[in-house]
């Protein structure tokens, strides 16, 4: 375990302090700052602050950075479709019904079980049950998912997700025919009080922004490409079920009666985006939809020739 203290000087006063951190400690992220106070791994004048405190001259702060723990989830010979890999990245095509990560009464068949067992290196931010997750998608959401190797890696891809420069595109199959072409949904998005397992549009929530555009329209039902502002957990599924054109066989937020037998929403995160971490060029990753998306798909074109 490692500490820090500092004493804020009067020319940072008013500066927030995840800033004046990530300033300090130039190989992490604000994210990771951000994530450290959530941990009561930052105190200010003895008391965990909010990640957008403004600082005060004479301010004592203490970073307490704890030992990473030793990975305890097992690695798992399971098939992973893998896009591309480096030494500092791994891009990952999900398929439907995979989790990305383990948590408590699920530890084995993740997408992490499966990346342990390939590749050994993951970064550590995250924890010993999220190694080198950046980003996440449903477990029945199928789609392109970047994973980092090493820290470095993992603050760089962080901070493009915080900055709205990591490009993400998924195409979906909504109920109901939309009428605009285009449209932009921005709704505060929170945990749901009544029911843990659901997400509701909340004021005072935290901001997401989707911008959706029509592909295809059919007999009852739209297909359209989502392009995510922010990212927000189960974003697309409550924007949309909130403008009363929820996902296809979405089991939290769409229609009690579904005509398609499916194992959950269709969605599919088709295009991901980035600046490599180490290389600095802009990378783009692009994929098919699956068998079962394009099934649906091919039928309900057949239905309005």
């Amino acid at each position: 375990m490692e500490k820090n203290v500092f004493i804020v000087d009067e020319k940072d006063r008013g500066e927030r302090i995840d800033k004046y951190l990530a300033e300090i400690f130039v190989d992490k992220s604000r994210s990771f700052i951000q994530g450290l106070i959530e941990k009561d791994g930052i105190k200010v004048n003895n008391k965990t602050p909010k990640s957008n405190y403004k600082l005060r001259a004479l301010d004592e702060i203490e970073v307490t950075f704890s030992e990473p723990e030793v990975l305890k989830v097992e690695a798992e010979e399971i098939p992973i479709n893998i896009l591309y890999e480096d030494k500092d990245v791994v891009v990952v095509n999900k398929s439907q019904g995979m989790v990305v990560h383990p948590a408590p009464g699920n530890y084995n068949g993740t997408l992490v079980n499966a990346l342990l067992y390939h590749c050994k290196d993951l970064s550590s931010i995250n924890g010993i049950i999220r190694p080198g997750i950046v980003h996440r998608i449903d477990k029945d959401t199928s789609g392109v998912l970047v994973v980092a190797k090493n820290d470095e890696a993992h603050n760089k891809l962080s901070d493009q997700l915080k900055d709205h420069s990591m490009k993400r595109e998924y195409y979906a199959l909504v109920e109901g025919r939309l009428k605009n072409d285009k449209g932009i949904i921005d709704k505060p998005l929170a945990r749901n009080k009544r029911d843990r397992l659901k997400i509701g549009i909340v004021e005072g929530g935290k901001r997401a922004v989707t911008h959706y555009e029509v592909l295809e329209r059919f007999n009852g039902y739209t297909l359209i490409k989502c392009i995510l502002e922010t990212g927000r957990t189960h974003q697309i599924r409550v924007h949309m079920a909130s403008i009363g054109f929820p996902l296809v066989g979405d089991p939290l937020y769409g229609f009690k009666k579904q005509r398609f037998k499916l194992k959950g929403q269709v969605l599919h995160a088709k295009t991901l985006g980035f600046v490599h971490p180490s290389k600095n060029e802009y990378m783009e990753f692009t994929t098919e939809l699956p068998e079962y998306f394009q099934e649906i798909i091919e039928k309900l074109r057949n239905e309005v020739r």
